[in-house]
């Protein structure tokens, strides 16, 4: 038999869901909202904007903006003592 494939989202159904209050479209400041170089940021993942979201593994993370890159920022994050640059979305990035 062939394994089943498990994409990025795989087995993420309760993980990355809303609760049913909270469901519906983001606010614009909210996708719009702007980071300055050096930054505070911690990765919350937003289930509504799928693309430019990190991985779950890294969620609840904190790091340091590093640079912006088109749409999307450069955060660098400490992945038990080792220094790893995470590609995201304003969306899925809160200040601290």
């Amino acid at each position: 038999m062939v394994d089943r494939a498990r994409g990025f989202r795989g087995k993420s159904r309760h993980k990355l869901s809303k609760r049913t209050r909270d469901r519906g479209n983001l606010t614009i400041t909210k996708i719009l909202q702007e980071f300055n170089i050096g930054d505070k940021v911690r990765i919350i993942q937003e289930p509504a904007v799928q693309g430019g979201m990190p991985h779950p593994k890294y969620k609840n993370n904190t790091g340091k903006i590093l640079e912006k890159r088109g749409k999307s920022y450069l955060v660098q994050i400490s992945d038990q003592g080792k220094p790893k640059q995470i590609i995201s979305r304003a969306a899925h990035l809160v200040k601290l």
